[in-house]
């Protein structure tokens, strides 16, 4: 329940309740934005969304403490003349709808395209014209490829942090060639960005961009052919985490060499509420939001989740726990990848005071033993039934 005490904002000023439009408050994010909203703060969310399953545990029952603050509106932002209606009974609109799955890049650019900038224009059309202040979700594709990996391999300037380092303010956006399609949703995602910074110096909008770094937690993504299609392709982290219960090798794209960083849900979700309650702090600002401590390869990631698995479930490893597959393979033609992605943190420690806390080993285990909890009896039926028949 949200504290009776007084809250104040980072300059000690007092914080008072505001009324949150977030349009894809039924995903990831959203679901543990909710959460923290309704048990920590007196903010009202109208929830918009096409499925509430990852929040139905805030709407129901009537009994529940925060009762009348929260939402639902199952609406697809598309086609819906509502959303306007929304946005203006709103103070504040967070717009976190995306397609975000590399497998849909290639597959599916047109929706990639169409979902990440087309579908965000009335969006950002509608906190412009009503004076709404705008929270968008970008993410940390937004920077592409390093100039590091530009460099020739055995360069030593690949080691300086100048060269791989990601700066809101400071780095390039590098992108493949067109015929490669993975990057139609970096390249919609920055447009958008684009556009809504123009917004801002034209004609005023208060807004705050988020570039997400691998957050991990809970409810991330789905576990095939079991809350998702059989034939889905989640983000890394779900796909290695359906291997672990299927007990099936972890697949290896390309070897596993692309270095990433990974955050846990929580810290970030901190870190979003310090943009929601210091708008003066915010706006106008691209935060990166990542956990630069915790890098690892994808290959070492792999590692380092069969081990925890087998701690969280009480299983031995399988013998041959990971398999290298080419990209070609695992995604389709025209998939090309990033080699690092490193967060400066400068702009937001300085802003908002923030840091992650949460060390790769504590997140992992924290993620697999939901996984683990959640998934593992019902995959279990799962590859029984064929053999039943």
């Amino acid at each position: 329940m949200a504290s009776s005490a007084t809250r104040v904002d980072l300059d000690g000023k007092p914080i008072t309740g505001i009324t949150i439009c977030m349009i894809g408050a039924g995903g990831f994010i959203g679901s543990h934005l909710c959460e923290k909203l309704m048990s920590e703060t007196p903010h009202t969310v109208l929830a918009v969304d096409v499925y509430n399953d990852k929040i139905k545990h805030l709407l129901e029952p009537d009994s529940l403490p925060w009762t009348g603050r929260i939402q639902f509106h199952r609406i697809n932002i598309k086609n819906d003349s509502r959303l306007e209606g929304l946005i203006k009974m709103a103070d504040l609109t967070i717009n976190l709808a995306a397609i975000c799955t590399p497998a849909d890049y290639n597959t599916r650019p047109l929706d990639t395209i169409y979902s990440n900038f087309i579908d965000a224009l009335p969006v950002v059309k509608y906190c412009s014209e009503n004076n709404k202040r705008l929270i968008h979700f970008s993410t940390c594709e937004v920077y592409g490829k390093t100039i590091g990996s530009y460099l020739p391999k055995d360069s030593p300037l690949r080691q300086d942090p100048a060269y791989y380092i990601l700066k809101e303010d400071e780095s390039p956006c590098i992108f493949g060639s067109i015929e490669k399609q993975r990057w139609s949703y970096a390249c919609a995602k920055q447009l958008i960005e684009r556009l809504i910074y123009a917004e801002g110096a034209e004609n005023g909008l208060e807004f705050t961009i988020v570039r997400p770094f691998n957050w991990i937690g809970p409810r991330m993504d789905f576990i095939p052919g079991i809350d998702g299609p059989s034939e889905g392709v989640p983000r890394v982290l779900a796909c290695f985490s359906n291997n672990l219960l299927r007990r099936e090798p972890l697949k290896l794209v390309d070897g596993g060499e692309s270095q990433r960083t990974f955050i846990y849900i929580k810290d970030a979700i901190e870190a979003v509420m310090l943009m929601i309650e210091n708008p003066a702090r915010a706006n106008g600002h691209i935060f990166n939001v990542g956990n630069p401590n915790n890098e690892v390869t994808v290959r070492q990631l792999a590692e380092m989740m069969t081990k925890v698995y087998s701690k969280v479930s009480g299983e031995p490893s399988i013998d041959s726990p990971t398999i290298d597959v080419s990209s070609k393979e695992f995604y389709g033609e025209g998939y090309d990848d990033s080699d690092k992605r490193i967060p400066d943190m400068t702009i937001i420690n300085k802003q908002l005071g923030w840091n992650p806390k949460t060390s790769l080993w504590d997140l992992l285990e924290s993620t697999l033993t939901y996984q683990h909890r959640t998934y593992a009896e019902a995959i279990k039926q799962a590859i029984a039934k064929p053999i039943a028949s």
